[in-house]
């Protein structure tokens, strides 16, 4: 039996299609020929790119088949592949890859710089050949590199799993019949085992996309069983062409760095910081948060958009000297506007001590005095008491900004964002092998 690994990235467009659906009908395709060793990985790679269509997802599935049967099947997927991408629009380069056997040091490390930098077609060219893998490109090809990014990254440790459903083609485009208090229940009914279906502040549901894609709607949670049983709970109003679970690295914050120093920050890079609020934050055009922080190494702008909400709110409390850790991506400089950090998470650790001057309290009869002018000492209206060499009092205001991590709310969360309930869940791949993840008709709750 041959060990092949199989990647496909960059399938889709604005206009439709998805690369998680062309994953979903290979399973079906080469399932006669294969034995799966792994659930389907949906592979997030770095957020910042900014010609991404979505959700920059790579696919990849780990197989073994016979030597005979690997040759079949790489056909299949290369047919597979061109029937279902979107080829005709201008910014559609699907990539296709296949890597035999255990993945080298090199690949994986491949696959590790898809989640922090841009890497370009020469670096996966010299990847490719150097384990001896196979590419096929369309267009620019640059699918190619996101594809050997998915083979590269195996998800040996934290990860969490999505149920994706999707549509029969005569819906495609219309709206989603999913009904929306029966997401309400399956949210309540799975709480810890699920996550991001509802966005409770906007009482929104999550779980479905809103663009002319195939999906019908995805289940993200902690288990294979826990979001088919998920699934279960909603009630729809149309019927499934088919569904798969995959297994991802979504909520898991993958994507995020150690600690850097600011001066190491590249753009359309994710970054992770820790320095000083070195200038106070300021409100901006559309409800936005400007804020700078300073390490040894040098200072950054960091903006809290409107669509964060209360994350914006605990930016704008910031003070001078507060200490904090950000977490996001590198905007590039543009125009007068320098680099800045999308702020996609904040750790406050340490508050700086706020003070507010106040004029004198009246020492003969207690009520706040006013000034009688510039170096001129205090009066009390009062009780006519005067005091020429009074002097304003320092006062230490009471913070109200709460220490630890501050999160957008589930609407403005990346795919990549760790959300609270998944704290203290993280855990490495247990390596089981798969037997009922995808279908084409309506799942049932065990095998």
């Amino acid at each position: 039996m041959e060990l092949l690994h199989i990647g496909i990235d960059d399938t889709d467009s604005p206009k439709g299609g998805c690369t998680t659906y062309i994953g979903a009908i290979l399973l079906e395709k080469i399932s006669p020929y294969a034995k799966f060793l792994d659930y389907p990985n949906l592979v997030r790679l770095n957020p910042n790119i900014e010609w991404k269509t979505r959700g920059n997802g790579a696919v990849c599935i780990r197989i073994e088949a016979s030597k005979q049967e690997v040759a079949r099947i790489k056909e299949i997927v290369i047919e597979t592949v061109e029937q279902n991408s979107d080829i005709g629009y201008s910014r559609t380069d699907p990539g296709i890859v296949f890597v035999e056997g255990h993945l080298s040091a090199e690949v994986e490390a491949f696959g590790h710089s898809c989640l922090h930098r841009i890497l370009t077609m020469t670096e996966a060219e010299r990847t490719l050949k150097h384990c001896g893998g196979e590419a096929i490109g369309y267009g620019s090809a640059i699918g190619i590199i996101g594809a050997l990014g998915a083979i590269g990254t195996p998800l040996l440790g934290d990860h969490t799993y999505e149920f994706l459903a999707y549509r029969k083609p005569e819906n495609r485009g219309s709206t989603r019949r999913v009904d929306s208090s029966s997401v309400f229940r399956m949210d309540n009914n799975s709480e810890g085992t699920t996550f991001s279906n509802i966005d409770e502040e906007q009482k929104r549901v999550l779980i479905t996309p809103r663009g002319p894609d195939p999906v019908l709607l995805g289940i993200r949670g902690e288990t294979s069983n826990a979001v088919r049983r998920a699934f279960l709970q909603i009630t729809l109003d149309e019927d499934l062409e088919r569904w798969a679970i995959f297994r991802t690295n979504q909520g898991t914050d993958l994507h995020l760095p150690p600690i850097m120093d600011i001066s190491k920050t590249k753009p359309r890079c994710p970054i992770s910081i820790e320095g000083t609020v070195s200038q106070a934050p300021l409100s901006i055009t559309g409800k936005h948060v400007i804020f700078q922080v300073k390490d040894a190494s040098g200072e950054i702008d960091v903006a809290a958009y409107e669509p964060s909400g209360n994350l914006r709110k605990t930016a704008k409390s910031l003070i001078v000297g507060d200490r904090v850790r950000v977490y996001g991506g590198v905007r590039p400089a543009e125009g007068e506007r320098p680099e800045t950090v999308n702020l996609e998470k904040l750790d406050i650790l340490e508050l700086s001590e706020e003070t507010i001057s106040e004029n004198p309290v009246c020492p003969t009869c207690g009520k706040r005095m006013e000034s009688m002018g510039t170096n001129e000492g205090y009066r009390c209206r009062h009780c006519g008491l005067r005091d020429p060499h009074g002097e304003k009092t320092l006062i230490q205001k009471k913070r109200i900004t709460e220490l630890g991590i501050h999160l957008p709310p589930p609407r403005s969360q990346r795919h990549l964002t760790k959300p609270f309930v998944r704290y203290g869940k993280e855990r490495p791949y247990s390596h089981e092998i798969p037997e009922y993840f995808w279908g084409l008709s309506y799942p049932h709750e065990e095998i």
